[in-house]
């Protein structure tokens, strides 16, 4: 098999967004390659671990995929903070003669953002509404190039690695097998400091919130990178888990019109056509939700807008999230023309350590890195469907034995989706839209 088929065969996607199956991405002709291994939210050591564990195998899989692609340039690009490991890279990509750039940016939230790591490292701004491919760009994740590597010596993607951190009694980084409970990751890292809690998965900005209850039974998936534990009463969860209709209520009321969520859009200091101050005027005046709400498709949901820029604590994103579903269902497109950049985004850079301030989060970063550990079970429930596309097909049944790394759910490589396998050695015990697998130590039990 060649290096796009083994891809392929492991079930690869990336692992810094919404999981695009690879193989499809790498089947293009891109001009240039960027790896983003910057990390975008504060308080996640993940990526920052793997890379000082396997930056040798990262380097080799980013050539390899620079050679396959026959793109001109491969650019890593990282932190400027990230000295101790820019020094690791230089050294073996001097060593083994590699054809790869190091860009690295400063410590600045969203720093790590497709689009925003593009125009840092390329002055390029990807059109509105648009992909990377349409600068002649293929983008993958740090981590994603690790699971590349293993695919090219026949190892599956079966384990993520996962920041643990907040209110916990020993913040970690932890190895888990994919279909693990997010409760179970707590309890292995000595549970919470509090006896009521909600849990974040994924980063203080971007991430979905789960009660105490639904963390005991939502699962690892290959996209998972967080989890964040925090009060119930602390302002994150005030601000994220907000009915719409509270928020149409407070944008009525509240809402000055002040565009400070517009002049810290990075969508719109790229010259993107979004102006979260002008929808949210019309969302809270309006209950039907056409055209005019169109630019909503372009948000990236970063949270600058609702955590960061607004002095009336609404929440553009939350607006924004829930516009896009509705533009979707109404089947609502709209072409919109892309702009220079802004010369003063460079100046409406938000800084990492002002962004823990605002989100009540700076106890958690300065408690420092996190250890290591890694974290077995015994039961796994496995999403056929944790990628953008299509939903693997499951090829188990139940009763049947099977190993970790086999194959469970199939999909053919022309479709967008990707391929899913055992995380454990056991058997399956339930199959529907995920695969139940339980080893034979806790059948005994």
């Amino acid at each position: 098999m060649n290096f796009l088929e083994n891809i392929y065969e492991a079930g690869v996607i990336g692992e810094g967004g919404a999981g695009f199956p690879t193989h499809i991405k790498y089947a293009a002709s891109p001009r240039y390659l960027l790896i983003n291994g910057a990390e975008c939210e504060p308080l996640l050591h993940t990526d920052k671990y793997q890379m000082e564990l396997f930056y040798k195998e990262m380097l080799e899989a980013i050539q390899e995929a620079k050679n396959f692609l026959k793109a001109e340039r491969a650019v890593l690009a990282t932190k400027k903070k990230y000295q101790d490991l820019i020094v690791l890279f230089e050294k073996e990509i001097r060593e083994k003669n590699y054809d790869i750039e190091l860009f690295s940016m400063d410590n600045f939230y969203p720093a790590g953002d497709e689009q925003i790591t593009i125009y840092e490292a390329f002055e390029r701004a990807v059109p509105a509404g648009g992909i990377p491919l349409q600068v002649d760009i293929v983008v993958s994740n740090i981590a994603t190039m690790k699971s590349i590597y293993d695919a090219q010596k026949g190892i599956s993607v079966t384990e993520k690695y996962i920041t643990v951190t907040g209110e916990v009694k020993e913040p970690k980084v932890i190895k888990v097998p994919i279909g693990i409970t997010i409760g179970e990751c707590i309890k292995a890292v000595g549970g919470s400091t509090l006896d009521e809690y909600m849990v974040l998965t994924g980063g203080p900005m971007m991430g979905r919130f789960l009660t105490q209850e639904e963390a005991e039974i939502a699962v690892v998936r290959k996209t998972s990178g967080g989890i964040i534990l925090i009060p119930r009463n602390h302002t994150l969860v005030e601000r994220g888990t907000k009915s719409l209709q509270a928020i149409k209520n407070e944008t009525r009321a509240a809402c000055i019109q002040c565009n400070f969520c517009t002049q810290y859009c990075p969508r719109y200091l790229i010259g993107h056509p979004l102006h979260p101050h002008k929808i949210m005027r019309a969302f809270g005046v309006n209950d039907v939700y056409d055209e005019r709400f169109a630019e909503a498709a372009l948000c990236c949901e970063c949270g600058i807008c609702e955590l960061f820029a607004c002095p009336m604590n609404i929440s553009p994103r939350i607006v924004n999230s829930f516009l896009k579903k509705e533009l979707r269902k109404n089947g609502i497109k709209v072409e919109f023309e892309t702009g220079p950049a802004l010369p003063e985004r460079e100046n409406r850079y938000v800084p990492i350590d002002r962004l823990l301030s605002r989100l009540d989060i700076r106890k958690y970063y300065d408690r420092g890195k996190p250890s290591f550990m890694e974290v077995t079970t015994d039961k796994v429930t496995i999403p056929l469907g944790q990628h953008i596309g299509k939903p693997a097909t499951a090829c188990v049944k139940v009763g049947d034995l099977v190993s970790k790394g086999q194959v469970i759910g199939e999909i053919e490589m022309k479709d967008m989706g990707a391929r899913v396998h055992a995380s454990i050695t056991g058997r399956v015990t339930h199959v529907d839209d995920a695969v139940t697998i339980e080893s034979e130590r806790r059948e005994e039990a």
